[in-house]
């Protein structure tokens, strides 16, 4: 009987979960993905944690009764609650790091996002996560806003795994391969084994169709219609051009004779947001060696259940891809006006989930636990 998950292992696409609670890993649900279904990885992010957080998991009532009791503050409960996950996650995936020599069995967490446009601070809260956490298989995830980068290059530099986020555009993506390239240049001057220092970038897909098809439903003409649902995956496979441009460069050349890994696309945001294209489509028509493909669990099961997975779905088709962005720039869709409003969109997307997340640890924090009232210090 096929396995399709097994046979997108063997295609060379890492498979990762996109989702991470202290329920999943409580009951061993993280476990079984990996022993079961080929689950090498996890992600999460700020809306990942708010929903897991904030949703009355019970798992979460003993360090929250611990936390309040302390005097615990909203931003120090916060870190406290995320990092206990990531690290267990870590735990849980550390054969799978061991067995593929650091490749996969890797867990990420996030910097605060509101932090996204502070470089100093982003390096400062990179550096706190990953002493904190204190695992070698942890990814830090720092958004690829413009000034991000700085940042991504400098944690590079310093040994830092990171996980670069919210890619949208072909010229950011650039961008993060410069930043890859000039942190590992820095970390081989400074003398660090590169072979230590991994690093994925996080290219959204779903999202790219949810913003183009709605405006192409407002041009509403057989031209436009004949687009939808087109431009994440011609989007997805140029930006693995370019992943294949750099792993021919010189440089490149000279950071992997010194034992650097390559940074690799992770494809994200692969559950369909329209129900009338197939629920596995970001996922068999992104298949490609040496990638990443990050599914929530329904996705993974639909995947399981029905996918029918290619040996390739990329390489043969760059030609394609770019006649669906210049038929886009042909109807007046402007490329770089919509990834720039998905890119602003999705860190305000991660910014309120993060502020919801602090809301309702505040009022956990300040209701007195049943039978367990606090004592303060002099009454």
């Amino acid at each position: 009987m096929s396995d399709p998950l097994d046979d997108l292992s063997r295609r060379g696409v890492s498979v990762w979960l996109d989702d991470l609670s202290r329920q999943r890993l409580a009951t061993g649900s993280l476990a079984d993905l990996v022993a079961h279904d080929h689950v090498v990885g996890v992600t999460t992010n700020p809306t990942i944690f708010a929903k897991a957080i904030a949703g009355g998991d019970d798992a979460y009532a003993g360090q929250l009764h611990d936390l309040w009791a302390r005097g615990t503050s909203v931003e120090e409960a916060l870190r406290a609650l995320t990092t206990h996950d990531v690290r267990w996650a870590c735990d849980v995936l550390r054969p799978v790091y061991d067995a593929t020599d650091g490749v996969d069995g890797r867990a990420s967490i996030e910097v605060d996002p509101r932090l996204a446009h502070d470089i100093q601070a982003t390096i400062a809260e990179a550096r706190a996560l990953w002493w904190r956490v204190d695992r070698p298989n942890l990814f830090i995830k720092i958004p690829a806003a413009r000034q991000g980068l700085p940042a991504i290059a400098a944690c590079l530099a310093e040994g830092i795994s990171i996980n670069v986020t919210l890619i949208f555009s072909l010229a950011r993506y650039d961008a993060v391969i410069e930043a890859f390239l000039d942190g590992l240049e820095r970390a081989r001057q400074a003398g660090r084994d590169l072979s230590s220092i991994a690093s994925v970038a996080s290219f959204f897909v779903s999202r790219v169709d949810t913003e183009v098809d709605a405006r192409l439903d407002k041009i509403g003409t057989p031209a436009a219609a004949g687009l939808r649902g087109r431009t994440a995956i011609a989007n997805a496979r140029l930006a693995y051009q370019h992943y294949e441009q750099m792993l021919t460069s010189p440089r490149w050349a000279a950071l992997a004779a010194a034992g650097a890994r390559p940074q690799r696309p992770l494809w994200a945001s692969t559950s369909v947001k329209d129900p009338a294209y197939p629920d596995t489509r970001y996922v068999t028509d992104l298949v490609a060696p040496g990638v990443v493909n990050t599914m929530p669990e329904a996705t993974l099961r639909a995947v399981a259940g029905h996918g029918q997975i290619p040996p390739d779905s990329v390489r043969g088709h760059y030609q394609d891809a770019q006649q669906v962005l210049s038929q886009l720039q042909e109807l007046g869709i402007d490329y770089d006006d919509v990834t720039a409003s998905l890119e602003d969109h999705g860190l305000d997307i991660f910014d309120a989930s993060w502020r919801e997340l602090g809301d309702q640890l505040a009022a956990a924090l300040r209701r007195p636990r049943e039978g367990h009232p606090r004592e303060e210090s002099g009454k």
